[in-house]
């Protein structure tokens, strides 16, 4: 990101994203400290927690990628705190359209629903709900990334497949995030995994990592232990960017790695007599980043393709299924969405996504979104499992 923004510009980012999580941390306080009217030493050891607190998300931040020992300290704590703050945030809120319907109900009767006694008891009584299901989906949630990552079996018919592909068998990751938590350990799961596949292609669909080459070449070492028949490929999803290495360093570091990237351009797979398309293109939003490669263009990599051969475009964001259906793609595999991560995230990236997750169809192009698999931030998932997606391709009968 600091490719594209100066000085500047960054630290406007970091002092309005400052500014925000401070605002949050007031109304937590307002909500659980102010309105509960704690007093004496509760008071004083909350108040000093959600400071605490929004110092200690601001320091994740800030330290994660510039002094990475500490970073790795910071990182549990700091990045559940994160998925947490959120998780707060819908459950006040939510108790705020509550006590708002219940006071318009009251005004509209001529009732009075509270008196300043039962005002302070039902907001002690709604703060130990708030914190009790706080906690509750925290663990569940949590728990939701330490279990090892499960297959998900799709059956895609593609019309243009030749009958002698039908069973074609592309094993598709994206979103691992290596780098923040996550490291070696888990590359080396899922490379088990994908490889209990026997897979024909597989297919790392972009924000494979967080964080430069030097730091993390160790722990994406096992990836050259992947096996497919007719190779893996990669394109660059919008987290390569923001590295220190670049984009471009990062696409050079996997092809050395045996890995083959695809940017605006289309590969045969298969077997000579029978074969179909395979095309990437870089991140949806790499036009952000000069100098470091070609924007996405779809239409590149279609040039010149035959209309009657079955094509597979891995684009690492949705919102390309717009281009992909124009320009007469089968199938176009997805992620970024993390199928929303953390519920009810997902309507928020819904508002820049046309799709969260799933298998979709815009026009006679499909669209398959995965949630991801690994995680980005807060190692916490709710409602949105992490998935290695084994894509079985069929002939139309």
């Amino acid at each position: 990101m600091s490719r594209t923004f100066g000085h500047f510009g960054m630290l406007a980012i970091f002092t309005i994203a400052c500014a925000i999580v401070a605002g949050l941390h007031y109304y937590f306080w307002a909500r659980l400290v102010r309105d509960t009217q704690l007093s004496g030493l509760g008071r004083q050891l909350a108040t000093t927690a959600i400071a605490g607190l929004t110092v200690l998300v601001v320091a994740t931040a800030l330290l994660g990628r510039a002094v990475p020992r500490l970073g790795r300290l910071l990182a549990w704590p700091g990045f559940v705190w994160m998925g947490m703050m959120f998780i707060l945030l819908v459950i006040l809120l939510g108790l705020d359209v509550v006590r708002l319907l219940v006071a318009m109900i009251g005004r509209l009767s001529g009732a009075q629903v509270y008196d300043d006694s039962r005002r302070v008891f039902t907001f002690r009584l709604a703060a130990g709900a708030a914190l009790a299901a706080l906690g509750g989906t925290t663990i569940a949630a949590v728990r939701g990334t330490l279990k090892s990552v499960a297959v998900k079996r799709v059956e895609i018919v593609l019309d243009r497949l030749p009958g002698a592909l039908d069973g074609f068998k592309i094993v598709q990751m994206c979103d691992l995030h290596i780098g923040g938590i996550l490291g070696r350990s888990f590359i080396e799961q899922v490379v088990h995994s994908a490889n209990e596949c026997s897979a024909d292609v597989v297919a790392i669909v972009g924000d494979l990592v967080d964080g430069s080459i030097a730091r993390l070449r160790p722990a994406l070492a096992p990836l050259t232990d992947l096996k497919a028949k007719y190779g893996t490929f990669f394109v660059t999803g919008n987290h390569e960017y923001y590295s220190s290495s670049g984009a471009r360093g990062w696409m050079s570091e996997l092809e050395r790695m045996g890995i083959r990237v695809l940017c605006n351009e289309r590969v045969s797979v298969g077997p000579q007599h029978a074969s179909l398309d395979l095309a990437g293109t870089p991140d949806h939003g790499a036009d952000r980043f000069p100098g470091e490669g070609p924007s996405e263009n779809v239409a590149l990599a279609m040039k010149g393709r035959d209309p009657a051969r079955a094509v597979v475009l891995l684009a690492h964001q949705p919102v390309t299924i717009h281009q992909a259906a124009s320009l007469g793609v089968d199938l176009q595999l997805s992620g970024h969405t993390h199928g929303g991560q953390i519920w009810p995230w997902g309507a928020l990236v819904r508002l820049q996504q046309p799709y969260i997750r799933g298998l979709h169809r815009v026009g006679e192009t499909q669209l398959y979104v995965s949630c991801g698999t690994g995680y980005w931030g807060p190692p916490m998932r709710l409602g949105s499992p992490a998935e290695i997606t084994e894509i079985i391709l069929r002939a139309k009968v």
